[in-house]
Formats: structure tokens, sequence, C-alpha cells
């Protein structure tokens, strides 16, 4: 099957802060820095730290880490492999083997040329295609999870790579067994893809209206992906080192999820929800926010909620990783205060907490 790798992109000088790999352009100093161009390479640094007791601190993208303004003692691991190579076909479908480092955008871009379907709705967000997994990424009614059908990973307990199933992956809203836990490093994704012209069924109210359709509809591949593109961007949510809003994690909180007897009690009918599991109840954070009195663009000390997404909260160019969670705070606390439902963060914290 073809290996169809691209370029390795160009990093930072080895002494930057680490702030220079990271989308929020926040974090202080690493210990030591290794660049591991090849699976082999990452797979020998993880193992020779283990035995040597040192911590390490994994960074591919960059995009969805909070790290302190002390930045991190021990050594840090830029995970650089690329590849993206079929593995496996059958009637209708196709298997497609990602390298940890590949850019996530750059792979879904080439699905969709490509005619694989499945992805695009994923369009636009950034990091890199092994964070997928750890995060259980997810926009416009669609998962990573839905596709993924193995993650191969190396295990530090077990000293040893192993192929895990979707299954042994735990895949929740946002979460997976990878998620907190520095026992795996992922070192390729394998995603199973419909080999069509057509997008999956769209499952999103915002993105049907924006695509004049019902849900349920399919559209083509380049049209889905066109319009998420577009409404993305306009939320701040496609980098663009131009633009201040966009220097974030994306999403800072996650959706809060209530059980009926809890969403019974807090008088919220007016607000926008969708049901959950065993009846329970997701409500979007960012409606909770700027009715708890956060809007738009509400500052704090170089930092601010994105004038594009209440969820979005950006450094300004000169703001510090504890402004930035001071400003969580004083999010968090407010929403708690108006609503009694406290908030709680999608980005994993390094060397810092909220």
């Amino acid at each position: 099957m073809p290996d169809v790798s691209r370029d390795r992109q160009t990093d930072a000088p080895a002494n930057s802060p680490l702030a220079a790999y990271t989308t929020l352009r926040l974090g202080g100093e690493p210990g030591t820095l290794t660049v591991a161009a090849e699976t082999d390479q990452a797979v020998t640094t993880l193992r020779n730290a283990s035995a040597e007791g040192r911590p390490v601190l994994v960074l591919a993208g960059g995009s969805n880490v909070v790290i302190g303004d002390a930045g991190f003692a021990g050594e840090v691991l830029l995970l650089r492999a690329r590849g993206i190579e079929v593995v496996g076909q059958q009637a209708g479908t196709i298997t497609v083997r990602v390298a940890a480092g590949e850019v996530w955008d750059d792979f879904v871009e080439y699905a969709v040329t490509n005619g694989w379907s499945g992805l695009e709705f994923l369009s636009g967000i950034p990091g890199s295609a092994g964070a997928t997994p750890i995060q259980n990424v997810g926009a416009y009614g669609s998962e990573v999870a839905d596709t993924i059908v193995a993650v191969h990973a190396y295990d530090r307990e077990q000293d040893t790579v192993r192929a895990m199933s979707a299954a042994e992956c735990a895949f929740a809203y946002r979460s997976s067994v990878f998620k907190y836990s520095d026992r795996y490093l992922v070192l390729h994704v394998d995603f199973r893809l419909a080999v069509a012209d057509e997008s999956a069924p769209i499952r999103y109210a915002e993105l049907a209206r924006s695509l004049g359709t019902e849900a349920g509809d399919r559209v083509s591949l380049r049209q889905a992906r066109d319009t998420v593109l577009k409404l993305r961007a306009g939320k701040g949510m496609v980098l663009d080192p131009d633009d201040r809003d966009t220097w974030s994690v994306g999403s800072f909180f996650t959706n809060p999820v209530v059980t009926a007897a809890r969403w019974a009690s807090l008088g919220l009918e007016q607000a926008p929800h969708w049901p959950g599991q065993d009846g329970s109840v997701k409500l979007p954070a960012a409606w909770l926010i700027e009715h708890a009195g956060f809007p738009k663009g509400f500052a704090g000390d170089g930092v601010s909620i994105s004038t594009k997404h209440t969820l979005a909260l950006t450094n300004r160019g000169d703001g510090t990783t504890t402004a930035l969670l001071d400003l969580a705070r004083t999010i968090r606390d407010g929403v708690l205060e108006k609503f009694g439902i406290e908030l709680h963060p999608e980005p994993v914290l390094i060397n810092c907490e909220l």
C-alpha cells in the first residue's frame, strides 16, 4: 500500500520556551528537549526516561495543553513522526494508518481529496493525529471514536508496543483511557473510512442550517469541509498567527452533563440543551458563561475570552498562564454561583492547576 508521508514541519530552536510549541503561545522553559522524527526514536526516548526515573512531557501539536509559566523541568519529547498509509480495503471502506505526528487537518484534507468519508466534520481542528484519540476529539456531531478501529501505542508499564481496539481505548465524551495518564504513547492511529463522495449524515443543527439541508442529509465532502472551516473561522477556531482570537486551546471548558433529577431542579428549561445517556442532559457551557455575566471579549490581564467564541480563552500577546487560569477561575466560579453548575477544563494542565 502507498505511504503518502509529507515533509516534516520545522520547529523552533531547541532552547525555546514551551510557548513556541503550543497554540496558546504560553509556557515556560523545558528541562531538556528531544525532537523525535521517527517512531522508534520516540519509544527509545520514553524507555530511557522510564529506566532513569526522569519525567517526560510529550507534545505534538500543542493545541490542547496549558503549560505553567515555570515550564516543565523534565524532558520534553516533541513528536514529529509523519506518515499516512493505506493498510486495508474492503467493499466500500478503507483503513488508513496515520502517524501520531501528522498535522490533523492536513490528514482531513487528504481524506476529503481522496474521497474518504467520515472525518469531514472534524475539519480545521488544530493539533496532531495522535492527539485525537486522547481527547476523543469531536465537533459538529462527529467524534474520532466514530471511525477509529485501533490505536497503536507504546505501553510504558509493559515496555511493549501494542494495538488497542476501540473498546480498549474506552472512548467517552472528550475522554479516553489515554487522557490524564502517561502510561501510553500514541504512535499510530487506524481510521476506517467510507469510500464515498458524500459526507456522513449531518447531525448538527447549526451545520445543517449553514448548508441549507436537514438533519440526516448528506452533502459533498468538499462542501462539508468548506462549510465547517468557514464556521470554525468565524468563531476563531482555525489557527491564524495574525488573529489573537485563535491563540487558544479551542474550547476551554467541556459542556456539563447533569442527571435528569438535577436538570429538573435547575429551572433552566429556557436554556438550550440536549438529551444524553440514561436520561442525562447536556448544557452548552458557552450559554452558561454568557448568562453568568461573561460576554465575548471579557478581559483579564493580557488574556480574554475570545471576541468570536465564548468558550475560547485567549492570549492577547502579552498574557501568562497564571493570568489565563485566573480568568478561567473567575468564569468557573461565576457560573457555579449563578447556576450551581461547575465547569471543568477540557485541556490538559501541565505544572499548573485550576
